[in-house]
């Protein structure tokens, strides 16, 4: 049996104690996309001790995701979620409001990731922000400095909300 998430375990000492104040010393090892490596790197450890806590540390998760305006901490706690989904913990499909904090975002790594949970747990709620997310990023001239595309998991997400609708 897993114990309930300690934040103060020697191989994460820069963890904070839930009810501690802000600022969040977890999830902060994300190194966002550049020009030579289009996609994230994430603390494989850190991530793994937040997975194997399963429901134990979503609170704490869903904490950094109300307060954090950091778009790395952001994406890398998105990450963490969407591996907790794969990893069959509980309850994250109820945490729509949480993320809901991000529909209008215009982040690719924010949308990328949200898009994944949102195709994962399937909440009726977020199809709406999804198309949307969609259209406004359609309408946007093509940045050049934009190293990956959100739209394709954007639109894998509609496909896959449409898809499962109207299975017999």
């Amino acid at each position: 049996m897993i114990q309930p998430i300690q934040y103060t375990q020697p191989q994460h000492p820069q963890l904070v104690a839930q009810n501690q104040q802000a600022p969040y010393y977890a999830c902060t090892s994300c190194q966002l996309p550049t020009p030579e490596r289009n996609y994230c790197v994430f603390d494989k450890n850190e991530v793994d001790y937040f997975i194997k806590q399963k429901e134990n540390a979503l609170p704490y998760l869903a904490d950094i995701l109300t307060h954090s305006n950091n778009e790395a901490q952001i994406t890398e706690t998105l990450y963490i979620m969407d591996r907790m989904i794969d990893d069959g913990t509980q309850g994250i499909d109820k945490l729509y409001p949480v993320f809901a904090r991000f529909n209008t975002t215009t982040s690719p790594n924010i949308q990328t990731f949200l898009a994944g949970i949102y195709r994962k747990i399937q909440v009726p709620d977020a199809f709406g922000p999804l198309v949307k997310m969609l259209v406004q990023n359609s309408m946007q001239p093509h940045n050049p400095n934009q190293l990956f595309d959100p739209n394709e998991e954007i639109g894998g997400a509609i496909l896959s909300y449409i898809n499962d609708r109207f299975r017999g």
